[in-house]
């Protein structure tokens, strides 16, 4: 089998099916990839001479089924849906060249700097989810406090010291240029339905492990309380008030994708997560070698951006985040032609 061959989409793969959530059958599915792998001639990861990663962004059920909490839908109202589909026949026709996968899991908690409890207004009221934005003003106003009830869970009962880093972390996402602070629904909950891939994509990756012998590289992200991490590879803000660090870039993470001969990106959302993972991949790329950038895949068509009808449109943003990518010697690509 050549490099250039693609393969046939398994039997078992329904795309009327991306968008529901059911259980992978994984016994089954690893005797159909092993069964597969031998029809095909498909060998084991370990021998490929050229390594490819696919790095698969927060494909779960919370950003990516309609009835779920943060559907990324774009301005056709059923991008993360479509998205899938042309990603599972990506890595079903790609099998045998997709050296190893890794799927990023935003998870979080109930109490954190972005969602609504973390929060109150003089009413005692929590900001409205998805509808509200805080900003250095709000804070130094008054306008949105810290919730003093939520400090037992997150500093050890030090309301005084949460209140400082609230400020503090307002501040320095404005000092760095980065969106104000958004109050999100509760999203991506561990333990829950909506935290898990979509089962489709799920299914594929497991397909995938099975077949070439390859295990996934899942990486957990967005587990701390003090700040955003819309990236995989590092949060929006490293240090607290007292200057000391709260969290740190993902050098390992970093160092794992740089190693492969190419990286492949797809996933949720284009304007937010996806942006900010490969900006922070590129400026690590510009520290060490530029030239590093030719080695990224950029699947446009497997990723949408977060468009809220009447709301919200951040498809321009994604678009000029993709062409400033592409400036830079990364390669924008559609899942059919890669």
């Amino acid at each position: 089998m050549t490099a250039q061959t693609k393969l046939p989409i398994p039997a078992h793969f329904d795309s009327k099916k991306v968008s529901e959530v059911w259980r992978v059958s994984y016994q089954q599915r690893a005797i159909d990839a092993k069964n597969w792998a031998k029809q095909h001639s498909i060998k084991p990861a370990a021998s490929d001479i050229s390594r490819i990663c696919l790095l698969i962004i927060d494909a779960q059920n919370t950003f990516c089924l309609p009835e779920f909490e943060l559907f990324v839908g774009g301005r056709s109202g059923s991008g993360a849906v479509d998205d899938n589909l042309r990603l599972c026949e990506f890595i079903y026709r790609n099998l045998h060249l997709i050296t190893a996968i890794a799927p990023t899991m935003d998870t979080h908690t109930a109490m954190q700097i972005f969602h609504p409890i973390f929060w109150i207004n003089e009413a005692g009221e929590h900001p409205q989810p998805a509808a509200t934005s805080i900003t250095l003003e709000d804070v130094q106003k008054g306008i949105w406090k810290v919730n003093p009830a939520v400090a037992y869970s997150i500093s050890d009962g030090n309301f005084s010291a949460l209140e400082k880093h609230a400020l503090h972390y307002v501040k320095k996402l404005s000092d760095n240029g980065k969106y104000p602070l958004t109050i999100w629904p509760y999203h991506s909950m561990l333990g829950g339905i909506g935290h898990a891939l979509v089962s489709a994509v799920e299914e594929a990756i497991f397909f995938h492990s099975i077949a070439r012998n390859s295990q996934a590289l899942f990486e957990i992200k967005g587990g701390n309380p003090l700040t955003e991490n819309y990236s995989v590879l590092r949060p929006e803000v490293l240090d607290g008030f007292d200057g000391n660090p709260i969290a740190e870039k993902n050098v390992s993470f970093i160092d794992k994708l740089l190693d492969f001969d190419a990286v492949i990106i797809a996933g949720q959302a284009k304007s937010h997560c996806v942006a900010w993972t490969i900006d922070d991949l590129l400026t690590e790329i510009l520290v060490r070698d530029s030239q590093l950038a030719n080695k990224v895949y950029l699947l446009e068509d497997c990723t949408s951006p977060v468009v809220v009808p009447g709301v919200v449109d951040f498809t321009e943003a994604a678009e000029a985040a993709f062409q400033r990518f592409a400036a830079a010697g990364m390669n924008v690509v559609k899942s059919t032609e890669f």
